[in-house]
């Protein structure tokens, strides 16, 4: 419904909220026109399948639900207004009137999912006027609302079942529709936005409780990300930082957080280990000289992707130094399985170093 130059607020930040809201609407109402068009008019080799089209409608409702649940946990006053709506609220009757209350309840307490019993959780209350010959009244309706605390963590079952099994939104919808249970993609996609803005603090958190410990692993894959608008997939990068002291008995608990990144540049590793100290295992990958550049990490390279190039080259023919790397790699590994502790740990480490040198040394006599 359009609104007049009265109704706006005077309040600029609830003004500038009131902004941005339109504003992702119209973003979200744009793609999805986009998505529809090409689905109903494109060319044939142009034209989205169902499944990818509903695919895009997808992650733009979980955009528009995360940027609403930000907005409204910046702006009370715009947490409000939105509630007022949802509830439609239309004032309230007299408080004087005499009230009879007529309660609307469900046949069976026993939720339907899990047959655990249900416990009241709320209830809607709607009041209208009835009028009896010389006498007012008003007739109060409850509808009780029940949730089951054995079936609290659909949401994050949700949130399992698209990131780590790789289930999309309306096929998790389908899923439960044949269980009898009639969830709507687009509710599923609330739930998935406003959880993942929520779990953002956790997030973080985790990263910077890693960041301070003095052993780190960090390795990267690429991972297929949706490209709204080209009914394609683009490549993106996910980062994983990991520890795990429980070999030579350290106190931290082993954990691993994963950060996304839209490309392979080395300024990302660099970004996500802003303010790291200490030794960093790698494989060969250029980009992570950079977070050595400042003297505050120390790289550890992979003795994996080390060997498997010495190995090639005793593979292909007669080459004595390649031939002895091997064999000296293991006798370091040997040193490293003589004890998990950290002092041997870094003998272990010294080791490796020295026996780095040897290997050029031989080399270049």
């Amino acid at each position: 419904m359009t609104m007049t130059a009265d109704e706006l607020p005077d309040d600029l930040n609830a003004l500038k909220a009131m902004v941005l809201s339109r504003e992702l609407e119209n973003a979200r109402l744009r793609q999805i026109i986009k998505e529809l068009q090409r689905h109903r008019f494109g060319r044939r080799a142009e034209t989205l399948p169902e499944d990818q089209l509903l695919l895009g409608l997808e992650e733009a409702e979980q955009v528009e639900a995360n940027g609403l649940e930000a907005e409204e946990q910046v702006s009370s006053d715009l947490r409000r207004e939105r509630a007022a709506k949802r509830r439609t609220n239309r004032g309230s009757l007299p408080a004087h009137l005499p009230r009879i209350d007529v309660v609307i309840d469900i046949e069976s307490h026993d939720c339907p999912c899990c047959g655990h019993g249900l416990h009241r959780i709320g209830e809607d209350v709607s009041e209208r006027l009835d009028i009896v010959p010389a006498q007012f009244r008003v007739l109060v309706t409850r509808r009780p609302k029940y949730a089951c605390r054995a079936c609290e963590e659909i949401v994050a079952q949700v949130l399992v079942s698209k990131y780590a099994d790789h289930l999309p939104l309306y096929r998790q919808a389908q899923i439960y529709k044949r269980q009898g249970i009639d969830l709507d993609r687009s509710t599923l996609a609330d739930w998935v936005g406003r959880a993942a803005w929520h779990l953002r603090p956790l997030h973080q958190r985790l990263l910077a409780q890693i960041k301070t410990s003095s052993k780190l692993f960090a390795d990267e894959t690429t991972a297929p990300v949706l490209d709204p608008g080209r009914g394609k997939t683009k490549t993106g990068q996910l980062w994983a930082y990991a520890r795990d002291d429980r070999p030579w008995h350290g106190a931290d608990p082993p954990g691993v957080v994963y950060v996304y990144a839209p490309d392979r540049k080395g300024e990302r590793p660099v970004a996500h280990l802003n303010g790291f100290v200490g030794v960093l295992q790698v494989d060969g990958y250029p980009g992570y000289r950079a977070i050595a550049a400042g003297n505050s990490v120390s790289l550890a390279f992979c003795w994996s992707h080390v060997r498997r190039r010495f190995y090639e080259l005793a593979a292909a023919g007669p080459a004595p130094i390649a031939s002895e790397a091997p064999r000296r790699i293991a006798e370091l590994y040997k040193v490293k399985t003589i004890s998990a502790a950290g002092p041997m740990r870094s003998a272990a480490m010294c080791g490796r170093q020295r026996a780095a040198r040897s290997l050029t040394t031989s080399h270049h006599g």
